[in-house]
């Protein structure tokens, strides 16, 4: 018998749920039907359960990567989901905050490339090197990539080793996530040629927005010091999730009253929405739910921020009588010494939203430094799913054939500026 997660707590006001319980066995069913399923591109729904079963060699890999260079930094080269998942899953859960273990490159200008350089103390020896992408041929990623591996064979040579040795050693600092079938992956035949650590990579109908669970956030959770019996919490929790978000029940299913309250307000005229985050490890989920919303609902017009520093300033457009706005408020149990002022200001934000339009708030269980493992598994999953409830509720309501393959899950026009760069780019190798 199913019960609900009890690291979160959601109420809902302003929406009439009543409305849609003679289709909430269809809005599950259409969901379930494509759940797993080869092609589909949801393969993120029992994917925790799934990584369960992997932490010891993840954690092994880990491990035998600090020992092989002797240094205990990261550098992640990837972009989008292969950076974005990672930020928000260190952030919530509490690791990383001094900045000082896990560093991130995923651009492709000079002074970006010399921040990140600045931040090793220009000793790319210092630090080994997380590859994510799952074709390999990334542009951005593949640029940082030869351009560390560059510096990293010169710096060998430095010390007197010859150009084969430093090729040797400077491939010890690298570490590929990418899909495992080499024919399909350029950096998989990379890794395999030069020797690289380990078998990481991306599963198949995994999109990167919803590769929270994948193995390139779990190895650097890891990586940062996650605990191992933790890291089993959080994937138990999500997948906990996935069971209520297939449920029939919309008492027990608060991803499909999620993703109905988003589509309520799009089927009554209200274009504008508002999900607002309390408290800074939330800084980087704000990215991670952004790429969710302009990459799988495809609309540019959800504000995603985090508060109190955001709240002045858009203020004035979210309590102005003129705009009609949708709201959710994303808070944590706030247990420590600030808990009475903390209570206060969302006991503030509560009664102004809910005055002024539908609103959700979910409280999230914490621990000393961010969300317990618990809450961090169930709000990231949760997410997944509401995402693509919402384009589920909305064809349905509207009488609409749903595609074969949901269009939330896929992101076709990206095509669009990368045919732009076909044709090559010369750096220490050249990308094609």
């Amino acid at each position: 018998m199913l019960t609900k997660n009890s690291s979160l707590k959601t109420t809902f006001t302003g929406v009439d749920f009543s409305k849609y319980s003679s289709k909430v066995s269809e809005f599950v069913k259409e969901f379930s039907s494509r759940a797993n399923q080869p092609g589909k591109f949801l393969n993120w729904v029992n994917l925790p359960q799934e990584q369960i079963k992997r932490l010891d060699d993840i954690y092994s890999l880990a491990e035998r990567l600090k020992a092989q260079t002797g240094v205990d930094k990261l550098g992640v080269l990837g972009i989008g989901g292969s950076k974005h998942t990672v930020e928000h899953m260190l952030g919530i859960n509490g690791l990383n905050i001094c900045g000082d273990k896990i560093f991130f490159y995923s651009d492709v200008d000079s002074i970006s490339l010399e921040r990140f350089l600045t931040k090793l103390n220009h000793d790319v020896l210092s630090s080994n090197y997380l590859v994510a992408s799952k074709s390999g041929s990334t542009f951005e990623t593949k640029d940082g990539f030869l351009r560390i591996q560059k510096m990293l064979e010169e710096a060998y040579m430095s010390k007197g080793q010859s150009e084969e040795e430093a090729k040797k050693s400077a491939s010890k600092h690298l570490i590929a996530v990418t899909d495992k079938n080499s024919d399909k992956s350029e950096l998989r035949r990379t890794s395999d040629e030069n020797g690289w650590l380990g078998d990481l990579y991306i599963h198949d109908d995994v999109g990167g927005r919803f590769s929270a669970f994948d193995d390139h956030a779990l190895f650097t959770l890891a990586y940062a010091g996650m605990k191992k019996e933790d890291m089993k919490a959080m994937l138990e929790s999500a997948q906990e999730i996935s069971a209520l978000s297939l449920s029939a029940d919309l008492e027990m299913n608060d991803a499909l009253k999620e993703g109905i309250f988003w589509a309520d307000a799009k089927l009554n005229g209200i274009e504008a929405s508002v999900h607002q985050y309390m408290g800074s490890m939330f800084e980087n989920t704000v990215y991670w739910h952004a790429q969710m919303q302009n990459e799988s609902v495809k609309d540019t017009l959800k504000q995603i921020a985090k508060v109190p520093d955001a709240m002045h300033h858009s203020a004035e457009a979210h309590f102005n009588p003129a705009n009609k706005l949708v709201f959710a408020l994303t808070v944590p149990c706030d247990n420590g010494v600030c808990s009475e002022n903390a209570e206060a200001y969302i006991g503030a934000l509560t009664k102004s939203y809910e005055s002024t339009g539908a609103f959700f708030k979910e409280y999230a269980e914490t621990s000393k430094l961010g969300l317990s493992p618990q809450a961090a598994g169930a709000v990231t999953q949760l997410r997944a799913f509401a995402t693509v409830y919402q384009e589920i509720v909305e064809a349905v309501m509207q009488n609409r054939a749903l595609p074969e393959v949901l269009d939330s899950v896929l992101q076709p026009h990206v095509e669009f500026y990368k045919k732009n760069l076909k044709g090559g780019v010369v750096v220490p190798g050249r990308i094609s």
